[in-house]
């Protein structure tokens, strides 16, 4: 009786926090809307499960001429972009189609690879290049450390990047190379993590 009772407790636990979550889903969505209309007339957008990542907000925003510009965003940051304040999150949203409708004649959210080799040769050929690139203009006088590692809590590869100069404390940061491939489907530049990470160090070490 009494593990019945648990299994009880048990499965109504599980329901409200599906309802509470699947609320909170929908709020936040409602908030990127309110967001996005302040500066784009016509938004459109939908919610996907990511395996990894859970819900992925993506938005769809014409420009003046009708053509569409999308992109994605992830749950966490949506929530803590709303929680610091309206405005900042409001301009930080619009800010990424801003940067997309300068590609004339719409953005939409790239093909997902149709298989493994395709990926591969995305990864190897577009993200990378990119990233190490960025990272290489952004600091044209620094040595920079910039490429791929293999990270064991995450038991997959990443990428790192970094001040060698640095020789007292972290002089490194590195991300999931899947969260930055999966940046770059949802039309949002992945080196952007990177650059962040970057100026978090030089911060920290009194470089800037």
């Amino acid at each position: 009786m009494n593990n019945e009772t648990t299994n009880e407790e048990i499965k109504g636990n599980q329901e409200e926090e599906a309802k509470q979550f699947a609320e909170l889903v929908k709020a936040v969505q409602h908030n990127g809307f309110v967001a996005l209309r302040r500066h784009f007339e016509d938004v459109q957008g939908q919610v996907l499960n990511q395996e990894l990542y859970g819900p992925v907000f993506v938005y769809k925003a014409k420009d003046e001429s009708g053509s569409d510009y999308v992109c994605g965003f992830f749950l966490r940051e949506l929530i803590a972009n709303f929680q610091a304040g309206n405005d900042e999150a409001t301009e930080w949203m619009a800010s990424f189609f801003y940067e997309l409708m300068k590609t004339e004649g719409g953005k939409p959210l790239p093909d997902p690879p149709a298989s493994e080799d395709d990926a591969k040769a995305l990864i190897d050929h577009v993200l990378i290049p990119h990233c190490i690139k960025a990272v290489e203009e952004e600091f044209p006088e620094e040595k920079v450390h910039a490429g791929l590692a293999w990270n064991e809590e995450l038991k997959g590869p990443v990428f790192e990047t970094g001040f060698p100069a640095i020789s007292d404390g972290n002089n490194v940061c590195a991300f999931s190379l899947h969260l930055l491939y999966t940046h770059l489907l949802l039309n949002r530049d992945p080196a952007e993590l990177l650059l962040k990470g970057l100026y978090k160090i030089r911060e920290e070490h009194g470089m800037d």
